[in-house]
């Protein structure tokens, strides 16, 4: 079954929307909505730590956030296996890890381009392109999936499920269709047209759900989950929260910093959207601390892991 953009009269209408303008707009609302909160609580915060005491659990979190760059990398490689492309040996993984940084380069799509650029060496533009752009809609399936859990405290939270029903061969071009006219600017960046009329042709699903790249991706944010649950716990030791529902704010919290490119690696969304929905639950100066230390974690973990690509990219200017 095909969907050309031509026979979807919603897309006419989401072309006159201003999705650039409305990313950037919640990017900065939320850096200052973090800020004002960050400045007001600014004489209750205090980033001392007992390396003694609190380095176990600061060391715990960093290894669960490099733990879940390996299973998002592993569900990439699984993506592009449902896709038709079979790959004998873990460089897809490797390389996966190796690009995460990118994702806070300014403009949100040069980890995009490099990994397109990889898998087209091996394999066709097709399934280069659309099994990159598609993976963070695996992620943000995964991610409402475990927000859904909310369902205990209203039914509202069941329309999360939504996207993952639309995770299969029946459904899966009428996705590709839509990230790809959402992600025109990296089809712009990487030169390519009229990729809508010859997918199908290059793109060979091999089974009707993708059930191992979206349990890697739940496994992701699974693991994201905890490293940050280990670090509130460092800093506010009487925690006795609910941890569903941490999980179902933070997976929340965590898919908006997603769809929002303007905000590179989520970096203040996901901070923003944390601390509105936690509410007065936990201290305002221990979950800003908390959101600080965590943010440091997990992009050191992508700093680390991704350091042999940026001293290869550093060499070749030089």
């Amino acid at each position: 079954m095909r969907f050309h953009t031509s026979n979807q009269p919603y897309l006419k209408y989401l072309k006159k929307i201003n999705f650039v303008g409305l990313k950037s707009f919640f990017f900065i609302s939320s850096l200052l909505y973090f800020c004002i909160y960050f400045f007001i609580n600014i004489d209750q915060i205090s980033f001392d730590i007992n390396l003694e005491r609190q380095g176990i659990n600061l060391s715990l979190s960093f290894l669960f956030c490099i733990l879940s760059i390996y299973l998002n990398a592993y569900a990439w490689k699984y993506i592009v296996k449902w896709f038709g492309k079979e790959f004998k040996s873990n460089n897809l993984v490797s390389f996966y890890v190796l690009t995460n940084i990118l994702k806070y380069v300014p403009g949100g799509i040069w980890h995009f381009v490099e990994r397109f650029n990889f898998i087209k060496k091996i394999s066709n533009p097709q399934i280069a392109l659309y099994s990159t752009l598609i993976e963070p809609y695996f992620m943000l399936s995964g991610s409402f999936l475990l927000a859904s859990l909310g369902l205990i405290f209203s039914p509202l939270y069941f329309f999360l499920i939504v996207p993952l029903l639309f995770i299969n061969k029946k459904f899966i071009y009428l996705i590709l269709n839509l990230i790809g006219f959402l992600k025109g600017k990296v089809i712009k960046v990487l030169g390519l047209s009229n990729l809508n009329d010859q997918f199908e042709e290059r793109i060979n699903i091999i089974s009707f759900f993708p059930t191992r790249a979206l349990l890697l991706e739940i496994g992701f944010v699974l693991s994201k989950f905890i490293g940050f649950y280990i670090c509130l716990n460092t800093f506010y030791v009487n925690n006795n929260l609910n941890i569903i529902f941490l999980l179902v704010i933070f997976s929340l919290a965590w898919s908006l910093g997603l769809v929002i490119p303007a905000a590179p690696g989520g970096v203040g969304v996901f901070e923003a959207c944390l601390l509105l929905f936690v509410g007065k639950s936990i201290p305002q100066n221990i979950i800003l601390v908390s959101l600080i230390y965590f943010r440091v974690i997990s992009t050191s973990a992508d700093l680390l892991l991704s350091f042999p690509f940026l001293i290869r990219k550093l060499l070749k200017r030089i």
